[in-house]
Formats: C-alpha cells, structure tokens, sequence
C-alpha cells in the first residue's frame, strides 16, 4: 500500500541531510585532531623510524668493533706480560 504522506517523505529528507551534515562534521574533526596531532609531534623533533634504525646498527657495528679491539688489546696484555 503506496501513500502519498509527503510528512514521512519530508522527514526522510531531512534525517537524511541530517547524517550528512554529521558525517561531514566528524571528517572536519577528524582532520582537526590529525592536524594538531602531527604538529605536536613536529615539535617534539622526533626521529623517524628509519633513523632510528639506522642509529641502532651504526650502535651495533660500533659495539662489535670495540669489542674485537678489547680482544685485541687483552691478547697484547697478555702476550707483553709474558715477556
């Protein structure tokens, strides 16, 4: 059974601008906080995860380097002791 009510068909209208403006509402706020967020982490002046890691193998390299020069040096100790 069909109705020519045009309340229901203007209601449905209007709920439907409705989720419109909400949905556009949420994207703006959206957008907002992920705006303010990055630019809070801008001025913190972090690192990014690549530098990060590239720090940390230039760590890793440097701690094995100087822990083959202790060995180094503990084997010299040892071989100028002995003399």
């Amino acid at each position: 059974m069909q109705t020519d009510n045009t309340v229901f068909d203007d209601l449905a209208r209007l709920m439907t601008g409705a989720m419109g403006m909400a949905q556009g509402a949420r994207d703006e706020a959206r957008s907002f906080i992920r705006s303010q967020a990055d630019r809070f982490v801008a001025d913190m002046d972090l690192v990014s995860r690549a530098e990060f890691e590239a720090v940390k193998q230039m760590a890793a390299e440097a701690r094995e380097e100087a822990d083959t020069l202790r060995a180094r040096l503990e084997a010299l100790e040892a071989q100028m002791a002995g003399k």
